[in-house]
């Protein structure tokens, strides 16, 4: 497929696996950041029961463990976690830490089961949604593209339309479709609130493809009309 493309489109794409390679891991974890904070609020019910205190116990067991870098002791810990309180809002954000220690630790199979866990047991639809977005990006990392495509489908949620767009975007690069990542890289854009940095993320995606966001179109002529 690739070899249809000319030669300044197969320069844009290069430029862009580059990026991923460089950096995608890191944004793989760190777009849902702040999406996993607010999830946690609608975990209050939960803190409220009694087996809710015995997750909190075990949660910071776990989070001393990943602290520490201590990927083995992060995995027991949630492995008992989900077998004794596995609808926990606590067993569901143990399976996002655990997975996190254990991708930098190089444990990817063990990281991919364990946010596979989240993403279909998870008690809530926030935890599900963002263990399928970072399960997609890990399985990018691995060329993965078709069991990628398969997890990006299950986030259903509107709040991470965005989102799923963007990673819609980096599988369509990953895949030489220059003209599908434009489309996913815009429709992200649009999507995303405009005071969020990330929003400049995809603003520089595009620019490698050559795209230049409507709004700075939209933008740059009112200023030249000034």
């Amino acid at each position: 497929m690739a070899s249809h493309l000319d030669l300044e489109e197969q320069e844009q794409l290069d430029r862009l696996k580059a990026f991923w390679k460089r950096y995608g891991n890191l944004i793989t974890w760190g777009l849902t950041l702040a999406l996993t904070a607010f999830a946690g609020w609608n975990g209050w019910n939960y803190w409220q029961r009694e087996q809710a205190v015995k997750a909190a116990a075990m949660f910071d067991e776990l989070d001393r463990g990943v602290q520490a870098g201590d990927a083995e002791r992060a995995g027991r810990v949630f492995a008992d976690m989900k077998e004794r309180f596995p609808r926990t809002a606590y067993t569901a954000q143990a399976a996002l830490l655990a997975a996190k220690v254990q991708t930098d630790k190089g444990q990817l199979d063990a990281a991919k089961a364990s946010l596979a866990w989240a993403a279909e047991s998870a008690g809530e639809g926030e935890y599900r949604d963002i263990a399928r977005l970072r399960l997609a990006g890990l399985q990018l990392d691995a060329k993965q593209y078709d069991e990628a495509a398969k997890t990006l489908d299950g986030v259903k949620s509107a709040d991470f339309a965005a989102l799923v767009a963007d990673r819609r975007g980096d599988l369509a690069v990953l895949q030489a479709k220059p003209d599908q990542a434009k489309t996913e890289y815009l429709k992200a854009y649009a999507a995303m609130d405009k005071t969020l940095d990330y929003r400049r993320l995809i603003e520089a995606k595009l620019a490698m493809l050559g795209v230049t966001p409507p709004d700075e179109v939209a933008a740059a002529a009112s200023g030249a009309a000034k």
